[in-house]
């Protein structure tokens, strides 16, 4: 059953790694997609290390397509559990892909801390730039 699971997710996480890399733009060192999913929802946050700071850049429709497959890919039968969050990164031409499960973390709980904490631990205290808003955005008063 592992190496089934393996002939399906190995070739999904290739593609996320392809899909990465056409975000940022063409060289994948320094690439780390921290995602976030549940029941209906995905929430994935690609970030680029640029040396003095890193970027935080839009994913697109492919990539939530694809992880949305590898999300679903994981049965919930037999016991399996699916991820709650994925931490994927790209390092000296190798992915690393690590997994938080909902009895570890729940994600339904909103908490931009843990992209946050996920952040420092990858990359220490270097500054995050983020896209600025949409023109369509608002801010909201109380």
């Amino acid at each position: 059953m592992e190496k089934d699971k393996l002939a399906i997710l190995g070739p999904l996480f290739n593609e996320v790694g392809v899909e990465l890399v056409h975000i940022v733009g063409g060289d994948p060192d320094g690439i780390f997609l921290y995602v976030e999913v549940g029941d209906r929802w995905i929430s994935p946050n690609v970030f680029k290390d640029e040396g003095r700071q890193i970027r935080n850049l839009d994913s697109n429709r492919v990539l939530s397509d694809l992880l949305w497959k590898a999300w679903h890919a994981e049965s919930e039968e037999g016991g399996i559990k699916r991820w709650s969050i994925m931490e994927y990164e790209i390092k000296d031409g190798k992915f690393d892909v690590s997994f938080r499960y909902p009895d570890e973390v729940d994600v339904e709980v909103i908490d931009d801390e843990r992209r946050q904490a996920a952040l420092r631990a990858r990359f220490g205290d270097k500054p995050v730039v983020y896209p600025p808003p949409p023109k369509t955005a608002f801010e909201l008063n109380p």
